[in-house]
């Protein structure tokens, strides 16, 4: 054990540069809390580190580990306690990592099930039951959405703000477990969301913390990631684990990778173009998507580094009239205007950021000054956002900052789909002014 925790303080003492790719000043923190370890307190064979997420129509994949390699990967489930109706066999996997080596990784993909109803559910077949709420099919319909997460004491206090009031759906921008090569930490995150993930769908995307590069000794790229946190590419016909689209109601979700090649040869704008392509804002009202660094950031922290991906992919989001990004990376929150091509248009989408979960790393104080016309709000807190679709036409955001014990709304705001604004389609008589 002591070898092991000299090998952590080394790891992220000194190597995190590499793993999280990140070149820039340093910059003044506010103290970060504790890192909050979750042990594994059950048997070998009961699953542990459970959690679902969407998997095409009127299915959801049912994510858990377990330490004993002969447990199957079977899901049963029902609309009662205790009866099972539904029986579904799906995959499994490992990895190993330096001295690591994974438990069996089981994805099991269930349906068809019936929207906005409760499932109860067993895995492999053993261990406690679990239960499950789907999202609705029609609005409104709510997304919990918070970048940068980790598992530190402000994120345990995010957490238990965002559980106090129901959401359908949670959406993570990147940086998950901030594990950072250290493999234990990835099992922890999973036990520590648990209780959340294993109730409603979490959609995620990576970001560089995910990267976990290792000098020398780990040359594959988001390994950890990939074999912990399957997403729905295959079902929304991407190639790559990195980026996927899913559909709740009437509003389609984007989730683009930040680390992984996006110039226009790159299979993932081509992906892009084809998704967006397939829209239709008559049936689906609302586009949403998610990205890692953000396009539009005025704080100095990572300043500039989600621009080539901005030059490269912006226009198509803009073609698509995409309402809202949303991106973590910088660990605070800031809200712009719609915004084109640096300048605000009322056809281009909001851009917010909200990397301020409660990572190890503190938060990013140092906003440029003066502000810029486009930023509307900004702070460096710890939080947590809302967004709340109630119809085709009207939205509600919301971010509650995390004041320990209490959430406290500081911002909020109304918006209106693109879909609805005539002046914003190429049929109408103002397009060519954008």
């Amino acid at each position: 054990m002591k070898l092991l925790g000299l090998f952590l303080c080394f790891t992220l003492l000194f190597l995190c540069p590499f793993i999280s790719q990140a070149d820039e000043p340093e910059l003044k923190r506010e103290p970060p809390r504790p890192i909050v370890f979750v042990p594994h307190d059950r048997s070998k064979s009961d699953p542990q580190q459970v959690h679902v997420s969407l998997a095409g129509k009127d299915h959801m994949r049912v994510t858990f580990i377990t330490e004993d390699k002969k447990v199957e990967s079977v899901v049963e489930y029902g609309k009662q306690p205790g009866k099972y109706v539904g029986k579904a066999t799906g995959e499994s996997t490992s990895y190993k990592y330096f001295f690591y080596k994974s438990g069996k990784i089981h994805h099991v993909k269930i349906g068809p099930l019936q929207p906005n109803t409760i499932y109860y559910y067993r895995c492999g077949g053993n261990g406690p039951e679990f239960s499950f709420k789907t999202p609705p099919s029609t609005f409104p319909v709510e997304f919990a959405i918070v970048g940068d997460l980790g598992q530190t004491e402000w994120t345990d206090a995010t957490l238990s703000q965002i559980k106090k009031q129901d959401y359908d759906v949670f959406l993570l921008p990147g940086d998950l477990s901030y594990a950072d090569t250290h493999q234990p930490l990835w099992d922890s995150f999973g036990r520590l969301v648990e209780p959340l993930a294993s109730k409603r769908p979490w959609m995620v995307t990576e970001g560089n913390h995910e990267i976990e590069f290792f000098p020398i000794i780990e040359h594959t790229t988001f390994k950890s990631y990939n074999a912990r946190w399957k997403m729905p590419h295959t079902e929304s016909l991407s190639d790559s684990n990195l980026y996927y689209s899913f559909d709740v109601a009437g509003v389609h979700t984007i989730m683009l990778g930040s680390y992984t090649d996006f110039d226009c040869d790159s299979d993932q704008y081509q992906w892009l173009q084809a998704d967006l392509a397939k829209v239709d804002r008559k049936t689906t009202s609302w586009v949403v998507v998610l990205l890692h660094a953000p396009w539009y950031n005025t704080n100095e922290a990572h300043e500039g580094e989600g621009e080539s991906m901005r030059k490269a992919m912006e226009s198509l989001l803009f073609s698509a009239r995409v309402d809202v990004v949303f991106a973590g990376h910088v660990h605070a929150y800031e809200r712009f205007k719609r915004v084109y091509n640096n300048k605000a248009d009322p056809c281009g989408p909001i851009y917010i950021t909200i990397g301020d979960g409660g990572n190890r790393e503190g938060l990013a104080l140092s906003f440029k000054k003066p502000p810029s016309p486009l930023s509307v709000y900004r702070e460096s807190s710890f939080g947590h956002g809302r967004l709340k679709v109630m119809d085709g036409k009207r939205a509600h955001w919301s971010w509650h900052r995390n004041n320990d014990s209490n959430s406290l709304l500081a911002d909020e705001f109304w918006l209106e789909s693109l879909s609805t604004s005539s002046s914003c389609w190429p049929s109408s008589s103002s397009s060519g002014e954008l």
